[in-house]
């Protein structure tokens, strides 16, 4: 039988991979387990999925790890997140670097806990220089908030005359969104069968076609990430065009 990533189309692999990470606290459950264990095993999948697009040569790829609304959980839970945070990225610098791969962060992080800070400041700035992949991920984040935010810094500039509102277009917003240094999504997938996107890149996903897999995320593996390629490679995206417009770009 063929390797599933053998079907898969080189020069029509998304630049730009999103993904919402959902359904630790179920795995866990189903296993008997406190939700902790849950999120324990899913670095065994964020490993795989890492691996994976670095196979195929996908760019950029955002996992959605914490959320502003996760916040709220038990505080038990928030603990343990921040602590698998942290000896994760100690853990795995020395892979970032071999496999050439640049960490980036994107939230409100400076609401995370000060180790949890100068952690990810540190291997942010150990991998700037790596060019194979950026691996970015959302901390503390809530689209929502991102937009707020955004409004606030580009009234500020407009108040201080530094930008005209007449000047305000869709390159001022990409420019002041935590995103800013990165492409549009191409491509969403989330994990555990929930379909809807939890306050994560609005923007950004404008015209990013998506993937919902029945799979938890603690057993979402390579197969699994290149099963959803092959769904998005056999899908014609439009982007407002019609499909006889799209082929004559494309001849």
């Amino acid at each position: 039988m063929k390797d599933i990533k053998s079907y898969i189309a080189e020069n029509k692999v998304p630049n730009h991979i999103a993904i919402i990470m959902d359904g630790n606290g179920r795995w866990a459950k189903l296993k008997g387990k406190p939700r902790v264990f849950g999120h324990k095993n899913g670095v065994t999948a964020v490993r795989e999925v890492i691996e994976g697009c670095g196979e195929i040569g996908v760019n950029y790829l955002t996992l959605y790890a914490f959320s502003t609304e996760n916040w709220n959980r038990p505080a038990l839970e928030v603990k343990t997140l921040m602590s698998l945070l942290v000896s994760s990225l100690k853990k795995e610098l020395k892979t970032l670097q071999k496999n050439n791969i640049k960490l980036n962060a994107i939230g409100n992080i400076n609401l995370l806990p000060e180790k949890v800070n100068i952690e990810l400041t540190e291997v942010i700035e150990k991998t700037k220089n790596n060019t194979a992949l950026t691996l970015t991920l959302a901390l503390s984040y809530g689209s929502r908030d991102e937009i707020v935010n955004v409004i606030r810094n580009i009234s500020k500039k407009v108040v201080n005359n530094q930008i005209k509102i007449e000047e305000i277009n869709e390159n001022i917003i990409n420019n002041h969104l935590y995103t800013f240094s990165l492409p549009d999504v191409d491509f969403m997938i989330r994990t555990s069968g929930e379909k809807r996107i939890s306050n994560f890149l609005l923007w950004q996903l404008a015209y990013a076609e998506m993937y919902f897999s029945d799979t938890l995320w603690p057993d979402f593996r390579k197969e699994n990430l290149f099963e959803a390629i092959i769904d998005y490679q056999n899908r014609e995206r439009r982007f407002g065009k019609i499909s006889e417009q799209i082929e004559k770009i494309n001849e």
